[in-house]
């Protein structure tokens, strides 16, 4: 009986691959960072500064281990400002229109952080907070947890926020997001790692291929804000309802710089909270990203900010296009626009995300 419960333990410990390092730190406070592996050789680490993913390690086609995560080597690199690099977005992800927003009679006044709109959270979002890291007994996960306290960055209620990643054997990397409050408050997370899957170091992701499934975005104003409607991709340089490379069209689109930044809202019938195919690109590594969400939008972004100012993993500068984001969410600017999804968590409900990010080799 003895060796029995003994092998159990062990067979316990193998399933559990999660291990922790310090990764610096910020001011006095110590920076973890956890590390998760599979046993097809993915590798994904994450910190608890901002629950952030470093890295995120895969075996191309040819076996080759490419990290397709853009991000730094040191916590240095993160405390210097960044353009969300790994992040999770919040309390609102995107945009706020004008920095401002009314709920249930009381208007509420953000930070500006973004010409008039407020962008991600503030001036000190999800990104820029220490979340607390616990590994998952017997699965390979780790759970972070988050206090966002009321009136922090102008937002009401006290919004206790769990993040849970979970690598998967099929190389899925799950995030699932729960979050209750005790005041009326908007919430729209989001999460914001750049991938490029010929490697981080590899140039711009003009050449991968995309496809969304979504026939409908919402168009925006000169400031990123959206205009109200909802309005189909085709005819448009928007449409990737069949595979199209990010650089066939990018230099249709208006806009300063020029390229992607808009939310597209999945197909999905109304009511659905399930998982659905939200994207998939392919690069010439035979890399294969897969993206899952219960979101009813995802932004699709293509680093069109990168500017050459920041210096990331092994010395590799990051210029425009050096890599793309997919990030499921509620659509911009929804806290003042009635007609979209609502983001509003009240006292007594719970909100539930998840999205799942796959990654293989085709």
């Amino acid at each position: 009986m003895v060796s029995a419960l003994f092998a159990a333990s062990l067979i316990g410990l193998s399933m559990n691959q999660v291990s922790s390092e310090s990764f610096g730190k910020v001011g006095d406070a110590q920076v973890t960072r956890y590390t998760l592996k599979n046993k097809n050789g993915v590798t994904v680490r994450i910190m608890d500064y901002g629950a952030i993913i470093t890295d995120w390690i895969v075996p191309a086609a040819n076996g080759k281990l490419i990290d397709i995560a853009l991000g730094f080597d040191s916590i240095d690199g993160y405390l210097k400002g960044h353009p969300y690099f790994g992040s999770n977005a919040g309390r609102v992800g995107n945009r706020i229109a004008k920095a401002t927003f009314t709920l249930d009679g009381k208007t509420y006044k953000l930070a500006a952080n973004n010409g008039p709109n407020a962008l991600h959270g503030g001036l000190k979002g999800f990104d820029k907070v220490f979340w607390k890291g616990t590994p998952v007994e017997g699965k390979n996960a780790v759970n972070f947890k988050y206090r966002s306290p009321d009136g922090e960055e102008g937002y009401p209620g006290n919004l206790d926020v769990s993040l849970t990643y979970t690598l998967e054997e099929d190389n899925g990397l799950k995030l699932e997001f729960n979050a209750t409050t005790d005041k009326a408050t908007p919430i729209n997370l989001a999460h914001h790692s750049y991938f490029n899957l010929n490697g981080h170091n590899s140039g711009n992701v003009l050449g991968h291929t995309v496809k969304l499934g979504a026939s409908r975005y919402t168009p925006v104003d000169d400031t990123l804000i959206p205009t109200g409607k909802i309005d189909p991709v085709k005819g448009t340089p928007l449409d990737f309802t069949s595979p199209k490379k990010i650089g066939d069209r990018i230099k249709d689109l208006k806009g300063d710089p020029v390229g992607y930044d808009h939310n597209f809202v999945i197909d999905r019938e109304e009511g659905d909270k399930s998982l659905k195919s939200a994207a998939v690109v392919a690069a010439d590594s035979g890399l294969e990203l897969e993206v899952l969400s219960t979101e009813p939008g995802v932004q699709f972004y293509t680093g069109n900010f990168l500017d050459a100012t920041n210096t990331g993993k092994g010395g590799i500068v990051y210029k425009q296009y050096g890599g793309f984001c997919l990030e499921p969410q509620h659509f911009p600017d929804s806290i003042n626009q009635p007609a979209f999804p609502s983001v509003v968590l009240r006292p007594g409900e719970t909100y539930r995300q998840t999205t799942v990010y796959r990654v293989t080799a085709k």
